[in-house]
């Protein structure tokens, strides 16, 4: 990094700084994110410390365990400020388009650490010890940023006082699921006036109907994954209420509600294009693509008249079925091309992901409290901010690295400001 880019990142933490209350917590603040984007394998409290203030150690230990673990300053705070830094440097290249909602696994070791238990550990790919957080990322085509996150709490944890009070589990959060810790999330980044994107959200959150109708509820076009089982009305249908009887499943005895599986079966072979989405590092990425309008069936009362959506299927030559399926509720104009382009959006946070554990070490938080959960998460979400402001920064007719961010070191004779332990 050269000065020009060390001064743009004294005064981003400047920035940051402006929102967490007391001036005493500024010099932690920018040792803790200096710590997080300098080389490094792991980016805990100790190593960075190290890394930071090598001739006191101890002191600067503390000092950083101190502000990560119980300062009293507010997360919701710095991501707004995060947000408010970083999106105008992405939007510079295009107009928000997407809004993604994903959860990421952070595998642990041991019981102790806030909402650790066997669960789905994406990071691992199979149930391992692990703790999840569920985020919303904000997305163009040239970026994206997370600006919210969320740890999950299983039910175990909720109801578990002991282990609550031991990890400083605040008093008003209880059990949730993460598609209702996801809908909190996006009616939040609706009141802080965020620039609006298209929902887009995979099979474990898109086959939740009341997440899908609380987004539609806020005025929100979504892009959500489903099973193939989903029952639908194919077109024409135009189920109304009292139609039909409720029968011992809790559906309607409807002849011509059927699964999505089951209406792909019989689509015409023109209803299936081949639609490039982006170009990824070995050429034009494609598929072959079918869409059709139709009015989902929900276990529910219905109401007057079922919207229609679309139903978009993805079926790659070769294979025997199709692999994925998604509902928007995007317009009826909108185009073929366009509705692929925007469900293809996705894979931007799995990018999110890998950068902030990699990068910026989001995984690497040894404590086992909720409030240095978060803290960490959002120090580490505000130094991948930099990272991201810094690369769009680049002129456009310089050339880009297609990998992942690189880690700058910082300018010559740099040293983080102040070392008292925040109150």
């Amino acid at each position: 990094m050269d000065l020009e880019s060390g001064a743009r990142f004294i005064a981003y933490v400047d920035g940051l700084a402006s929102v967490l209350g007391h001036a005493d917590r500024e010099g932690p603040l920018r040792d803790y994110c200096t710590g997080l984007i300098l080389p490094g394998e792991r980016k805990s409290v100790e190593p960075m410390a190290a890394r930071t203030a090598p001739a006191r150690v101890a002191a600067q230990h503390q000092s950083l365990l101190h502000f990560v673990g119980t300062g009293p300053w507010s997360d919701e705070k710095v991501l707004a400020k995060v947000s408010e830094l970083v999106l105008p440097a992405i939007e510079r290249h295009g107009a928000i388009e997407a809004w993604i909602i994903d959860d990421t696994g952070l595998p642990k070791k041991g019981r102790h650490s806030v909402g650790v238990q066997p669960q789905y550990c994406g990071q691992l790919g199979k149930e391992a010890n692990c703790q999840v957080a569920v985020s919303l990322s904000v997305a163009n085509h040239f970026a994206s940023l997370p600006v919210a996150y969320r740890l999950y709490l299983p039910k175990d944890w909720s109801e578990d006082r002991a282990r609550r009070e031991r990890a400083g589990v605040p008093e008003e959060v209880r059990f949730k699921t993460k598609p209702q810790i996801a809908l909190e999330l996006i009616r939040r980044a609706c009141a802080l006036g965020l620039p609006r994107g298209v929902v887009l959200m995979d099979l474990d959150y898109g086959r939740d109907s009341r997440l899908r109708t609380g987004v539609s509820a806020l005025g929100l076009f979504y892009v959500a994954g489903i099973r193939p089982d989903v029952l639908v009305w194919p077109p024409g249908g135009r189920p109304k209420r009292g139609d039909k009887p409720l029968n011992n499943t809790g559906r309607r005895d409807e002849p011509d509600l059927i699964s999505v599986k089951a209406l792909v079966r019989g689509l015409p072979e023109q209803a299936w294009c081949k639609i490039d989405w982006r170009e990824g590092s070995d050429g034009s990425l494609s598929s072959r693509f079918a869409r059709v309008r139709v009015r989902v069936g929900h276990n529910r009362a219905i109401p007057d008249l079922v919207a229609e959506e679309w139903l978009l299927i993805e079926w790659p030559e070769g294979e025997a079925a199709p692999t994925k399926y998604w509902l928007s509720n995007l317009p009826a104009e909108i185009s073929f091309e366009r509705l692929v382009d925007i469900a293809k959006m996705r894979w931007r946070v799995e990018r999110d992901y890998q950068e902030l554990k990699q990068e910026v070490g989001l995984g690497h938080y040894e404590g086992r409290g909720w409030r240095g959960f978060h803290h960490h998460a959002t120090l580490c979400i505000a130094a991948y901010g930099f990272l991201v402001s810094e690369r769009a920064a680049i002129p456009p007719s310089e050339p880009r690295s297609t990998g992942l961010l690189s880690t700058p070191p910082l300018p010559t004779g740099y040293r983080p400001r102040g070392s008292a332990i925040a109150a």
